[in-house]
């Protein structure tokens, strides 16, 4: 199989959580230790830093990996999901994974993978161990994919655990209270390994901090009221920076050499050494067009907040959900002034254009409908005037249709 051929049987052959939702996520690590055991356990061979959160555990995953990279440290960089392209998940030092790669490890593994049952994530998760190891990385920067405790990525015993904060999201699977999913999240903490705790609520500091207690492993919470330069523009951002930087002050005890250069370069050039796209990007002007990932309550408030900061005549949002998310929590926080066009990610979790227009109509937000994201947004383009806003979001799948 050439490269599109393998990525199009990895999607047909192993579920993937990105197109069909719970019923690809393993509630184990049964299979992840399974084949990493037939890889001789590649995630032993490299040092890391697991991230998990709510929010921001993709954009500080990111700002960490740049860091240590303007350090000179050779980096690898595990996230989900892609945006355009699958091998955006492996990076090392911002390069992705070659192509040849990825169809030499399904190549030779490919009877192992369905003998084993393993999902889309788990084999990508074992893909990227596999290739860091291979790479010989000095550090690499491990994102969960949900949640933390029965997330793929969990068999790794990094140097730092990172929790970027909680709040309501896939209740269906990590647990329909605060407690609950900060619970799962905390699941990483591992015995006598530190953790770092980003801004969040009160309760999720103390359940937090109770677990690390329990397990002899020190508790540490950003706590930085600086103001950093950097190329991720939203406001929100610097919360994420308040957690590298306790990031760097704790790899800095223990032997990490990053120095405030490094930390001010990294952050300031993040977008150039890791690639990272869709977080609050303006991808045209006349009029601004500005996209984002974020895409649950807790995310979509930091949004609006952010639109309000901005100045324009009128403001535009293209807006397509997933359906098992909180529908009526994300529409009921949206500007009714704005002008909506509705539409339809491509993915069979999408809420579909018509039940979002009748949903969104409950809410006095009104608009027009245009099925696929692409074109939602030049049909808004077409409407709006120079000085208008057009924020195009509301799910990851509506951006990386757009990209």
């Amino acid at each position: 199989m050439n490269y599109q051929q393998t990525l199009d049987w990895l999607f047909q052959q192993l579920a993937s959580f990105q197109s069909v939702g719970q019923s690809a996520y393993k509630e184990d690590l049964a299979n992840i230790n399974a084949m990493c055991s037939l890889l001789n356990h590649p995630q032993n061979n490299f040092r890391s830093i697991h991230v998990a959160g709510t929010n921001g555990k993709g954009s500080t995953s990111h700002l960490i990996a740049s860091v240590l990279q303007e350090q000179g440290y050779k980096v690898g960089l595990y996230t989900s999901p892609h945006l355009k392209d699958f091998r955006e998940r492996v990076k090392v030092n911002g390069k992705m994974i070659s192509e040849k790669e990825v169809v030499d490890f399904v190549k030779a593994h490919k009877d192992k993978l369905t003998e084993i049952g393993l999902s889309f994530f788990e084999m990508t998760t074992a893909l990227a161990f596999a290739y860091f190891s291979d790479q010989k990385v000095d550090i690499a920067i491990i994102e969960t994919g949900l949640g933390g405790r029965l997330d793929a990525t969990n068999i790794i015993k990094p140097e730092l655990s990172v929790i970027t904060n909680v709040a309501l999201d896939h209740q269906n699977l990590l647990g329909d209270t605060i407690e609950l999913i900060a619970k799962e999240k905390a699941g990483i903490i591992k015995e006598g390994i530190p953790v770092v705790l980003g801004l969040t609520s009160d309760e999720v500091v103390s359940i937090v901090a109770k677990i690390a207690h329990q397990r002899q492993s020190k508790f540490s919470q950003s706590t930085s009221n600086k103001v950093y330069k950097s190329s991720l523009a939203a406001d929100c951002q610097q919360e994420n920076i308040a957690t590298v930087c306790e990031v760097v002050k704790q790899l800095r005890l223990f032997g990490w050499d990053v120095t405030d250069k490094s930390l001010n370069d990294g952050l300031q050039n993040v977008i150039v050494n890791t690639k990272l796209r869709g977080r609050w990007e303006q991808i045209s002007d006349t009029p601004t067009v500005i996209c984002d990932t974020g895409h649950n309550i807790h995310a979509v408030k930091s949004i609006v907040k952010q639109l309000n900061n901005e100045s324009y005549d009128n403001l535009w949002i293209v807006l397509g959900l997933v359906g098992d998310k909180d529908v009526d929590g994300i529409l009921e926080l949206l500007p009714i002034d704005a002008n909506y066009v509705f539409c339809q990610a491509d993915i069979p979790r999408a809420l579909t254009v018509d039940k979002l227009f009748d949903k969104a109509a409950q809410y006095s937000l009104g608009g027009i409908k245009v099925q696929k994201p692409v074109d939602a947004l030049a049909e808004a383009q077409k409407l709006a005037n120079e000085n208008d806003l057009i924020f195009v979001g509301g799910s990851t799948f509506v951006v990386a249709e757009i990209l």
